[in-house]
């Protein structure tokens, strides 16, 4: 089974994956591909510098380049685990890219919804190199992922948590989606 995590920035997707990694199952993190692609080009990561290799690699190999980026890591994964969780699916072409590479698994979308003004104050709490400071640079981040075309992705998940209320609320609810799924993993679907 593959577990794709989907939601816009700071909504709270990191949670979830460390729930499956807790309970022994892998993860590949998209957005970490994109930062490692922008050190193997030689450039720093700056929030400019991961954005701009974000864009060139859609231009070089498609919409879904970085899904393509992402296969042979999850194949690897998927050989010594019956599920692999995949973080941070912007785009409808990188859940068929995975479709096609995978299709004798299981996929599962899992969206999270936080409200806005919510995920730009845990934004700029997280304090990672590319978070957004700025209400103005948190709206251009959120319309870039909607161009990507992560609402189509958020709108066909299996399943949506709504991070809405406090930490130790959503932590309840993550962990009986997690167990939920891992109990359809073991009945052999969700």
């Amino acid at each position: 089974m593959i577990v794709i995590i989907t939601g816009m920035p700071g909504s709270g997707k990191s949670r979830i994956v460390r729930e499956f990694e807790k309970r022994g199952f892998p993860s590949v993190s998209l957005g970490d591909i994109v930062r490692e692609e922008t050190l193997k080009r030689g450039l720093q990561l700056t929030k400019e510098n991961v954005a701009k290799v974000s864009i060139r690699l859609r231009q070089e190999l498609g919409q879904n380049a970085v899904a393509k980026l992402a296969v042979e890591k999850v194949k690897t994964l998927l050989e010594n685990s019956p599920l692999v969780v995949i973080d941070g699916v912007r785009s409808l072409d990188e859940v068929g890219t995975f479709r096609s590479a995978f299709p004798e698994e299981e996929i599962v979308i899992v969206a999270v919804h936080t409200p806005p003004k919510l995920r730009f104050e845990r934004l700029k709490a997280r304090g990672r190199h590319d978070d957004p400071q700025t209400w103005e640079e948190f709206e251009e981040r959120d319309w870039k992922e909607l161009k990507f075309g992560i609402g189509s992705v958020i709108a066909m998940a299996d399943y949506m948590l709504i991070n809405d209320g406090s930490k130790e609320e959503y932590e309840e609810k993550v962990k009986a989606l997690v167990e939920e799924i891992i109990r359809g993993l073991n009945r052999g679907g969700a």
